[in-house]
């Protein structure tokens, strides 16, 4: 229908103030007996990150939020976080071990009571973080990944496994906190067996990334809980990423690795004089069952100790299945969740129910259970559900596709026709390659392009660039698709999903194979009479925000941009802008240091600012420590002309949180697109400059 409204001003019940609101998505799912825990963010509080909690034996629980303001369960750990928490058993009922973003330290809670101090105050505000804590063998400590700040540049530190007693006595005792296992500059997944005698974990060193090459390691334990001996290196090496561990008995560890150039699930056996065999594939497929270690504590393997093994796995898209031990086929999960994450864990009575956190176009992140027999229900939205009865595990095949409830799980009722309808897409790239991306075409039931009018659209470029865009609900999405602006997101070459041969296209060509594949789409949009050529912009945060500023600075192609928390000078940020863990991942995006310094100042959008000439918004956190805003001021001092506007946010950090600054970048974003593309809005003024 056309009600004679240019794109961009159709009118919709998508507004900014709602969009942020409702970027709740729960995540981080635990369980425990029939107990089943997850964290979400409270944007409308600071963005601070709470407990949900609901129950696998109560078909009728709501979910409960758990823990009180002021506080805020989130590690900084790698500055991106990970597993911050975990569950503790007690006679008195399940207590939790966290970490609280305020001052890192980790925390023991019994709901009814205040938390108690288990790690040490550091010496330094937040100079002592934690992550991804497990119950030692004993149960009498929790063991995990410390990160230990040891002066002021982002590199000053040191990583291990360490042990915190739970009875508190490291709150005062700063020597009461042992060390289990170091040996690396990462460290991540530690793992108990079953019996308490073995440890397992995953380590890599400058100038890898997780993606690039890691390495399993298993030890022996003493009596002593402490490590005996060397440990064994059981699977990974040069060129090969080990992203996840978990144990199925004492002498079997299943493992996620892509030796093959997929990352698969192998089985790792132990003979009887301590040696372990090679890996061996327990389900072979050119698909991912793992991703890319951006948070520590991803878990896309699950071992049930009622069940056959089960994984998140797909090709661009992503299924949850049930592997069978003696063929290694997948049985899938028939439930109307078209994607997956990495956030796997078994549970429940007999131990055979999977929690996940799963989405679809139509259905925005929740924690599902999925029983053995297919029956499937929502944890986070209780009132979506469906009971199945199945013979096998897993059911049917792949669709493709309470108090302080959890988060909105789906668009209100008055909303959901304005929602988008994504399609995948690939385009062709240089050199005939294949570009792969979500195309979500502008939809609204009571508007539509004028005749002869194509729409505007907004290429998106996911951050990483190591890193996906799933094909989900997406509520930012729909504030523009709804208002007759359409969005492509490209998951250009260098992203994960697709192979580690796909992922490695941008080695040394970061700012080139990612442009490259962004005007590609565009191109492809307008030849095909889907977008307007002369109204496409740009978007993105993080690498998406340098890929935005690189388009603007080194082609034509893009009407405006807007940009997000971006990285645009190399050399800085190579050279100590940047946090320990990205500090060295340009020797592999762009080249060796300095030895490819040249490349680094001609590829930097700093460096070719003054050339630039199509508008844009650049938006920024004031205490980002990961792209920090020296960076983006550093860029806007060598603009020219061209009319921009810069918006810093105080008390955000890498990507926004905040419900204030979630509504004021949409709108500023939707401002600059009507003056740019010609429409009417009645988002909130954006001042240009000059």
């Amino acid at each position: 229908m056309n009600d004679g409204t240019p794109c961009g001003s159709w009118p919709s019940p998508i507004d900014a103030d709602g969009v942020a609101g409702g970027l709740a998505a729960p995540t981080w799912p635990a369980v425990l007996g029939e107990e089943v825990w997850w964290t979400e963010p409270r944007p409308a509080e600071g963005g601070r990150v709470t407990l949900c909690r609901s129950r696998l034996d109560d078909p009728a629980a709501r979910p409960q939020e758990m823990l009180p303001g002021p506080w805020n369960v989130r590690s900084r750990v790698h500055e991106y976080g990970g597993r911050p928490y975990t569950l503790v058993a007690a006679a008195a009922g399940t207590s939790v071990v966290f970490a609280e973003f305020a001052d890192q330290r980790l925390y023991l809670w019994r709901p009814g009571d205040d938390p108690e101090p288990l790690s040490p105050e550091p010496p330094e505000p937040a100079a002592l973080r934690y992550v991804e804590p497990v119950l030692s063998p004993g149960g009498s400590e929790v063991w995990c990944v410390r990160e230990h700040h040891t002066g002021p540049a982002p590199t000053d530190l040191r990583r291990s496994i360490v042990a915190v007693p739970l009875d508190g006595s490291a709150a005062g005792d700063p020597a009461a906190v042992r060390e289990v296992a170091s040996g690396h500059r990462f460290l991540t997944c530690p793992r108990i067996c079953p019996d308490g005698r073995r440890l397992s974990w995953i380590g890599w060193d400058h100038p890898d990334m997780p993606w690039d090459s890691t390495v399993l390691h298993v030890a022996e334990l003493g009596p002593d809980g402490r490590v005996a001996g060397a440990p064994r290196t059981v699977a990974g090496g040069p060129g090969v990423s080990v992203v996840q561990a978990e144990w199925a008995d004492a002498g079997t560890l299943y493992c996620v690795a892509d030796p093959s150039g997929w990352w698969n699930p192998y089985r790792i056996s132990a003979a009887a004089d301590g040696t372990w065999g090679a890996p061996q594939p327990a389900a072979a497929a050119e698909e991912e069952f793992g991703g890319p270690l951006w948070q520590l504590g991803y878990t896309w393997l699950a071992v049930p100790s009622g069940g056959p093994v089960a994984a998140v796995h797909g090709r661009a898209t992503s299924a949850l299945g049930r592997i069978d031990p003696a063929t290694g086929t997948v049985a899938d999960a028939d439930t109307p969740h078209t994607e997956w994450s990495g956030r796997l864990v078994a549970g429940g009575a007999a131990g055979d129910t999977l929690i996940g956190l799963a989405a679809a176009p139509d259905i925005a992140p929740e924690i599902v259970a999925v029983g053995p027999g297919g029956s499937w229900r929502s944890l986070s939205a209780p009132e979506r559900h469906r009971a199945r009865d199945a013979a096998a595990p897993g059911g049917g095949a792949r669709t493709g596709g309470g108090a302080g409830a959890a988060a909105r799980t789906a668009a209100p009722d008055a909303a959901r026709d304005y929602l988008p309808v994504p399609r995948p897409r690939v385009f062709t790239g240089p050199g005939g390659r294949e570009v792969h991306a979500n195309l979500y075409p502008p939809r609204n039931p009571h508007a539509g392009p004028a005749p002869g009018e194509r729409p505007p659209y907004a290429v998106w470029a996911h951050g990483g660039p190591t890193g996906r865009a799933p094909m989900i609900h997406d509520p930012a999405v729909a504030y523009f698709t709804s208002r007759g602006i359409g969005v492509v997101e490209v998951n250009y070459g260098g992203s994960t999903g697709f192979g580690r041969s796909y992922r490695e296209r941008l080695r040394e060509n970061w700012g080139v194979v990612d442009v490259e594949d962004c005007v590609a789409a565009a191109h492809a949009l307008a030849e095909e009479g889907l977008a307007d050529p002369a109204r496409i912009a740009i978007r993105g945060g993080s690498a998406g925000g340098w890929t935005a500023a690189a388009a603007l600075a080194f082609t034509d192609v893009f009407a405006c941009a807007a940009i997000l928390y971006p990285i645009v000078d190399l050399a800085g940020w190579r050279t100590g802008e940047t946090h320990d863990f990205e500090s060295q991942y340009l020797e592999s995006l762009v080249g060796p240091w300095p030895e490819a310094a040249r490349r680094y100042a001609e590829r930097s959008p700093a460096n070719s600012a003054g050339a630039i000439s199509a508008p844009f918004v650049l938006m920024q956190g004031r205490e980002d420590a990961i792209c920090p805003p020296a960076q983006a001021e550093r860029f806007l001092r060598r603009v020219g002309g061209v009319p921009h506007a810069y918006l810093a946010f105080d008390g955000e950090q890498h990507g926004f949180r905040r419900k204030e600054t979630v509504r004021a970048a949409l709108e500023a974003e939707l401002s600059l697109y009507a003056r740019v593309f010609g429409f009417a809005t009645d988002a909130a003024h954006l001042e240009l400059a000059p």
